[in-house]
């Protein structure tokens, strides 16, 4: 990710990729797959130590950045998780971190650091399933009731409930969204596991039944918050954007290597003109897909006009071709391509996972389309 990075964003950057190679190689991701967290307590705190969840935070809180942008920095991160198909809850802790450190946090100070330090994990309850889907459940609503809170409703799917400390809650109050931060053994919360194609990825359906918090537990105002899970959809789209495209490189790369060294009928498979078509292709998609979510991570970390706009195309585009690539990468590979024992199927899942997450490809077009009917009516 990136064009040009600084030689501090590069050491950062390497730093990461060389500790997932030493923790986490394709061995380790297959036994991780009968593991219920998916990922180690001690792996995750050592990832925390090298930078990987104080990025979003403010300097004075226990964050920094690397370069100009914190936002952009992670996406480095995230990149080299899909690059290893690594495991740990990258995305809902950051998210959930950047959204408390947006406001005073009396009492939650010690909390936001045992997240930034790795000791603590989150998950962000944002995604209800469509309500004409046989998932349907009844939507997350958040009661004022005095000094008091009620969580009500289902949400599904929720990264790494299973293992998160707290959960940070959005549901609709009256005609706006509010957001609660719940203890997951708080009473009156269900956490059931879902099935997952990503090895390991936890995902889980929360139930809150008229769970009672005291109003302390809002963060932000009641109704208010729906910029904040606007902004905090960006973020999570984007990380989620660098991190298929790490996969996606990955898979690329070893189908390239794959191309020169299979030999069939006397020549390397790349010495056929199909394929060369095909791979020029598929380097065309990976570097669109590249350039794509680098222009939308920026946009999201200066709060530009077109955030949502880019952050859409970049769904949309990397979710689209990303799985085309990887069709291609199996197909080329042959029936070794569709077997647990060759690695390619961990950057697929790793894509397949990511691609339905905060919105499909078919989703996010429909969403740019809405923008560009809006742009030629305001003309």
């Amino acid at each position: 990710m990136l064009l040009e990075l600084t030689d501090d964003q590069e050491f950062f950057r390497d730093n990461t990729a060389k500790f997932l190679r030493e923790q986490v190689p394709p061995a380790e991701l297959r036994r991780l797959r009968g593991e219920p967290r998916g990922f180690g307590a001690d792996y995750w705190r050592r990832g925390a130590e090298l930078g990987w969840t104080s990025l979003l935070a403010p300097e004075d809180q226990g964050g920094g950045i690397i370069g100009d942008s914190g936002l952009e920095d992670l996406s480095l991160i995230a990149h080299e998780f899909g690059r290893h198909a690594a495991p740990g809850p990258l995305i809902p802790t950051n998210v959930v971190i950047a959204l408390l450190s947006k406001y005073p946090l009396d009492d939650r100070a010690e909390l936001v650091q045992s997240l930034i330090a790795g000791t603590s994990t989150a998950a962000w309850c944002v995604s209800e399933p469509n309500p004409r889907s046989t998932a349907a459940a009844p939507a997350v609503e958040i009661e004022i009731d005095g000094a008091h809170v009620i969580v009500r409703g289902t949400k599904r799917p929720v990264e790494a409930a299973g293992t998160a400390d707290v959960l940070l809650v959005a549901g609709r109050t009256g005609d706006g969204l509010s957001q609660v931060l719940v203890p997951r053994d708080t009473d009156g919360v269900r956490v059931n596991s879902l099935t997952s194609i990503d090895l390991t990825r936890r995902y889980g359906v929360v139930e809150f039944d008229d769970v009672r918090l005291p109003a302390t537990a809002l963060v932000g105002h009641p109704a208010q918050a729906g910029d904040d899970v606007t902004h905090a959809q960006d973020i999570a789209i984007v990380i989620s954007c660098a991190e298929s495209v790490g996969a996606l490189q990955a898979a690329f790369e070893m189908t390239l290597d794959w191309a020169f060294d299979r030999y069939s009928f006397g020549r390397p498979l790349a010495s056929y003109q199909e394929l060369k078509h095909r791979v020029a292709d598929m380097k065309a998609w990976l570097e669109a897909s590249h350039a794509i979510t680098d222009k939308a991570t920026a946009s999201v970390a200066r709060h530009s006009a077109d955030a949502a706009e880019l952050v859409s195309a970049a769904k949309a585009y990397v979710g689209g071709y990303g799985g085309d690539l990887m069709q291609d990468c199996v197909q080329i590979h042959g029936g070794i391509g569709v077997t647990f024992e060759h690695d390619l199927h961990l950057f697929a899942r790793r894509v397949a996972a990511n691609r339905s997450n905060y919105g499909t490809p078919a989703e996010h077009r429909q969403k740019l389309a809405d923008i560009v009917e809006r742009e030629e009516t305001s003309a």
